[in-house]
């Protein structure tokens, strides 16, 4: 895209009243990128200068939209209040001007970027103003920018060399997250300069380090200041800490001090991983890979950062063989939401893994972001949503201790039966005669709509998700080939589309199921085959682990099996949806005896080995919405398929009567019961534990307390017969038309 950036005209700039500073910023070498690279990077470049300078400039000022303007081409000026020297602050713009310039810059050339600065001093002296007056203090700055940068003019250059001799440099701690295990892997450490000074900033503090050949002596201040205030950590977690190539390669940088300093703290070399940025540029090769070696085999690990911004990408970690690669913010914003990036990331993690890396994923910022890296098998993160840089080092937030991708609630043995109908959204349906110029300006003018529903007389037939019709339309000649064209040219004809009635968890796994660029795209509900609503992937996760959290709090902690509430609502969301279903009511017999003359640890080891066969069982014979739920002490109940309930009471009879004897003494195995005391408190013999099982059916519209009274005299009946019993109810279901008969 071609942005016009016309010069300002200078008689409109504003004329301060009393002392301020001219900054004039430059592009150098602007006329050899504009020829090498085009009109529109270099019009792109001049636009984002402007824009980030815009932002610097000093509040105080009225009108920023008058006080930052473009001279000539490569060129921006503005004016700003003289705080301080002029030098200093013009050398502070150049400084946040190039770092922000920086991805262009990368992304468009694979170089770095180097700005002229120039300043010039507007007194108030009360001369008129106007274009011919602002020219002069224009010139001057303008010769200025055509000089090399002469630090020792600079006042900064005094601060900084203080800061340096009095140590004055804190350092903040940054978490990374294991994605696998929900642990801290480690804590990057983040240099800081002094509150109320630009040297907060690290950017300034690091810059104006390399400007001055202090680097090496910042970088020993800082790893010693992240050392020393680090704290206790466990034996296998990490400090990273950020290194320039220079230093390592630096003949003088030798880790004798910081080893001393490592050991008073506790730390070996296995805890450190020294963080290199990408971006820097090495000369001597062979020298930084010998050290790179030599450290090393001392155990210490090494990370490149900003993976997919730098100048070398592949071939710097293919030369380096990093424990561990920090990808780029650049390569993560949007992720969720933009399949490229997600294809692209995940490619990144399947090469990780071939070469034994790890990745961790930096500047995540939301839920959605984290769920996604997490889904498709990112390592490790790193970002505000995970917790910000503070001292001492912060823990993890609470929202991201409980972060959970699909994969880990759908995989889950506890199922939900909510209705996916009841998150759909209103749905914005066209015709496939819809013209795809009408479909992004749709995008542009309505924010909470994600996509498009194509719909031939309201029975869907296709989708168009936004971020997909972006991708198409910003290819090389996807503006030429689709935006006068009609909808129906680029939208997914085959899109997944559900019935309204479908369980949520059953959505998520057939959403999960999709090819990578379409695994996060919106479903489409239907009510018998007619267009009903769409729901995102990310209402689904939501509503999937808002249901979960519920259901937890009715966990029984022996089982870790659902209890009441959890049997109520599926009962009661089976019968609204009209299915046919059974329930084997389980209860242990003798239960009582054993728990008294075995003792309780014992008692609880039968509970949990009756829930484990009952678990087995459902997994093999049960259909894959069968619910298992503890109601309490030695009862179970099962909700499963009619068809299902013979092959799984058959096996639960056989493997509890076969494995519950290991639960006893060989003399009371051998004789097949035990002396002991029962509920009427008088000694007598009593059978080994057994597992008795009643079965009834429901088929239509019925209440709760129907079948619990239907469901206790199974149970009863079954108990009365010895051992291990099934007892199926062989009268008509309840909700049938007989029953019902019957009941009038």
């Amino acid at each position: 895209m071609h942005m016009e950036v016309s010069p300002r005209r200078r008689d409109d700039v504003r004329i301060p009243t009393c002392d301020y500073t001219l900054i004039l910023i430059s592009i150098k070498d602007f006329h050899i990128l504009r020829e090498m690279y085009g009109q529109g990077f270099s019009e792109q470049l001049v636009h984002e200068l402007r824009e980030i300078l815009r932002q610097s400039v000093s509040s105080d000022i009225d009108s920023k939209e008058k006080d930052v303007f473009v001279t000539s081409p490569g060129e921006v000026a503005f004016i700003t209040p003289q705080t301080t020297s002029p030098a200093d602050l013009a050398y502070e713009f150049k400084i946040k001007a190039q770092n922000g310039l920086k991805q262009t810059m990368y992304r468009q050339t694979g170089l770095g970027i180097d700005l002229g600065m120039g300043y010039a001093t507007i007194p108030s002296d009360g001369r008129p103003s106007g274009g011919d007056y602002l020219d002069s203090f224009m010139d001057e700055a303008r010769r200025m920018t055509r000089m090399p940068l002469d630090m020792k003019r600079l006042s900064i250059a005094e601060r900084f060399n203080a800061i340096l001799n009095q140590n004055r440099v804190s350092t903040h701690y940054q978490p990374i997250l294991d994605f696998r295990s929900g642990k801290i892997l480690g804590w990057e450490a983040l240099a800081r300069g002094p509150r109320e000074s630009s040297f907060r900033s690290p950017i300034i503090l690091f810059d104006t380090a390399e400007q001055l050949g202090r680097l090496f002596a910042l970088e020993k201040i800082c790893r010693e200041s992240a050392i020393r205030n680090l704290g206790p950590i466990q034996d296998d977690q990490k400090l990273f800490l950020n290194i320039n190539p220079k230093t390592m390669a630096d003949p003088e940088f030798t880790p004798g001090n910081t080893l001393q300093l490592m050991e008073s703290a506790g730390l070996t070399p296995d805890n450190i991983v020294f963080e290199i940025t990408e971006r820097h540029s090495v000369q001597e090769f062979d020298l930084f890979y010998r050290t790179l070696d030599h450290y090393r085999s001392q155990g210490f690990k090494i990370a490149v950062d900003d993976a997919g911004a730098g100048y070398s990408g592949l071939t710097t970690i293919a030369e380096l063989r990093p424990e561990y690669i920090k990808l780029d913010q650049s390569l993560i914003t949007g992720i969720h939401k933009d399949p490229v990036k997600r294809a692209l990331v995940e490619t990144t993690t399947t090469f990780a893994d071939k070469i034994g890396s790890q990745i961790i994923a930096e500047g995540i910022e939301s839920k959605a972001q984290a769920i996604c890296l997490k889904e498709i098998g990112v390592h490790c993160g790193q970002g505000f949503f995970l917790a910000r840089p503070a001292r001492p080092k912060p823990d993890l937030t609470k929202e991201c201790r409980e972060l959970q991708s699909v994969t880990d609630i759908t995989s889950r043995s506890v199922t939900c039966s909510l209705p996916i109908g009841d998150l759909a959204q209103p749905p914005h349906a066209v015709t496939k005669d819809f013209m795809v110029s009408d479909a992004q300006e749709f995008f542009k003018n309505n924010s909470r709509f994600s996509c498009i529903v194509v719909a031939d007389n309201e029975i869907p037939c296709g989708l168009v998700m936004e971020y997909h019709l972006n991708r198409q339309l910003s290819s090389q000649y996807g503006i030429a080939l689709f935006y006068k064209r009609p909808v129906e040219t680029v939208m997914d004809a085959a899109p997944l589309i559900v019935e309204v009635d479908t369980p949520v968890e059953q959505a998520a796994r057939k959403a999960m199921k999709r090819e990578p660029l379409k695994a996060y795209d919106d479903i489409i509900i239907t009510r018998k085959g007619y267009l009903y609503g769409v729901v995102s992937v990310q209402s689904l996760l939501n509503a999937m682990a808002k249901i979960q959290v519920e259901m937890a709090k009715g966990t029984n902690p022996l089982t870790g099996l659902p209890g009441n509430v959890a049997i109520e609502r599926e009962v009661e969301s089976r019968i609204q949806q009209k299915r046919i279903f059974s329930i084997i009511y389980a209860d242990l017999d003798n239960f009582k005896v054993y728990n008294d003359t075995y003792g309780f640890k014992n008692g609880d080891g039968i509970i949990k080995l009756a829930a484990d066969i009952l678990s087995w069982a459902t997994r093999k014979y049960g259909p894959q919405d069968a619910r298992l739920c503890h109601i309490g002490g030695d009862d179970f109940v099962l909700i499963t398929s009619p068809e299902s309930t013979a092959r799984i009471t058959k096996a639960v009879i056989r493997c509890f009567g076969r494995l519950v004897r290991n639960c006893y003494c060989p003399e009371d195995r051998e004789s097949g019961w035990i002396m002991a005391r029962g509920r009427d408190g008088k000694e007598g013999y009593y059978p080994l534990v057994s597992i008795s099982l009643g079965v009834i059916s429901i088929c239509g519209q019925c209440s709760l307390m129907e079948i619990g009274e239907r469901a206790a005299h199974i149970k009863k009946y079954a108990k009365s017969k010895p051992g291990n019993a099934v007892a199926v109810d062989r009268r008509p279901p309840l909700g049938s038309e007989e029953t019902e008969a019957a009941a009038c």
